[in-house]
């Protein structure tokens, strides 16, 4: 019997605000049991995370998923830096990309993969200055008005 489409898709808007995307990739996430059930009921939050490499692998900091209501002993710290899961030649990409100045990696969005694995999508991204945030603004602006007539 086929697995339900799942519909969980926890968003970072704050970073399409703040970053311009360069280019973007999905990783999985290394998770503990009460996190993957955490994440299932939609109890995550991207605000200011980000990513670092330390020794050649991928981690996520500041990505909170809140405690499991029903998990026990074996609960799991909710701020802790999760390892990301990517091929070599992208950790190569990312790794070379993120020594340029101004260039960092950003947490987009979280959901539920087809299979059922819980996937991050990251985005190598340069951070917007303030006319270029302002110019989004007015794109944005001119879009809504567009669409209205």
């Amino acid at each position: 019997m086929p697995k339900a489409k799942s519909t969980i898709v926890i968003k970072n808007r704050r970073a399409s605000f703040d970053y311009e995307f360069i280019e973007t990739f999905t990783a999985g996430i290394v998770l503990s049991g009460t996190e993957i059930k955490s994440i299932r009921a939609g109890k995550a939050s991207l605000v200011d995370a980000y990513c670092y490499f330390v020794g050649g692998e991928l981690y996520v900091r500041n990505m909170n998923v809140a405690e499991y209501w029903w998990g026990s002993y074996n609960r799991h710290d909710p701020m802790r830096d999760r390892k990301l899961l990517l091929t070599r030649r992208e950790l190569r990409r990312l790794q070379r990309s993120t020594r340029e100045k101004g260039m960092t990696i950003v947490a987009v969005k979280i959901f539920i993969s087809d299979k059922g694995f819980a996937k991050l999508e990251i985005a190598l991204a340069r951070g917007k200055r303030e006319f270029d945030k302002r110019e989004s603004i007015k794109e944005k602006d001119l879009r809504r008005e567009m669409e209205r007539k």
